[in-house]
């Protein structure tokens, strides 16, 4: 009976192990390969070793994506998550008044990355845009500012962008997760007196913090993917500023036809997304989750 237990266990696991492995696996030792070669794409491929390596720990600007890159993670997780979670909460509520508020927070997902990067692009443009008029009437003359050429404020502000596209999903996550919460959970807090700022901190947060791991998750290894919006705004400039990774490998290996260079790149990039994920794993529990709904 284990036998045929195991058996079908292994039949049912089969089209996602082949899955990973033709669409996962496969690309990655392909890319490792190809992290070996000096090769335009287009001529014959050379053999030249590590010295794709050794070149990339010797490229600053590689070693800076790489930098900008963490910073992109830490600043994005710092925006995205309490303003999500205020609003899952906010619109978990049951006045049909925050449903309708929904409907305007949830824009951003209606748009592709490249059109949400246009949009903006134009918002903060200098001359024609609509955020520097509009400061400048509040009077507020210390924010009008070339946002996106000025080498001190253009990361920033990509990543307030790149956090606006997103705080719409994880707010769906954190309204799903307060709506998960049984209402034997709210009713006994009441019944202790437990409201407002104290409801938050001994009875909400301590139940999303599946949530909050679920959300971090995503938002840090999403982090390693941002490439289209930023591309459209910045194209990783000014002076590399916003030169995060994905970006860099893209242009190394599509712009400057240098496909090793850049698989080379490709490859530090999914290994900051392994360790990323182990760490996530070791550190959250990510991978034993038992239910939410503790203390029902």
């Amino acid at each position: 009976m284990l036998k045929k237990v195991s058996w079908q266990k292994t039949v049912l696991a089969l089209p996602a192990i082949l899955f990973f492995l033709l669409f996962a696996l496969g690309p990655m030792v392909v890319a490792i390969y190809f992290g070996f070669l000096e090769w335009d794409g287009l001529s014959k491929a050379k053999f030249i070793g590590f010295d794709n390596w050794v070149r990339m720990f010797n490229d600053s600007v590689a070693i800076k994506s790489i930098v900008l890159t963490i910073e992109m993670m830490i600043i994005t997780w710092i925006i995205q998550t309490p303003i999500s979670m205020f609003l899952g909460i906010f619109l978990a509520g049951r006045q049909r008044y925050r449903a309708i508020f929904g409907l305007f927070y949830f824009f951003p997902l209606l748009f592709s990355a490249a059109a949400i990067g246009l949009i903006w692009l134009f918002i903060l443009d200098p001359q024609f845009g609509l955020a520097n008029p509009i400061f400048s009437n509040l009077g507020i003359d210390f924010m009008v500012q070339n946002w996106l050429s000025n080498e001190k404020l253009a990361f920033i502000t990509v990543a307030v962008v790149v956090s606006w596209q997103f705080i719409p999903f994880h707010t769906l996550l954190y309204q799903a997760g307060v709506q998960g919460i049984p209402d034997s959970i709210f009713d006994a807090a009441e019944v202790d007196g437990a409201k407002g700022i104290t409801r938050f901190f001994y009875i909400i947060l301590p139940q999303l913090k599946h949530t909050i791991t679920t959300s971090t998750v995503l938002m840090l290894t999403g982090a390693l993917t941002y490439f289209d919006l930023i591309y459209v705004m910045t194209n990783g400039g000014p002076a590399n500023e916003t030169m995060i990774l994905p970006l860099y490998m893209y242009k190394a290996a599509f712009s400057s036809n240098e496909i090793g260079y850049g698989s080379v790149l490709a490859t530090i990039l999914v290994f900051i997304g392994v360790v990323l994920s182990i760490i996530m794993l070791k550190f959250t529990g990510f991978d034993n989750m038992e239910s939410q709904k503790e203390g029902a």
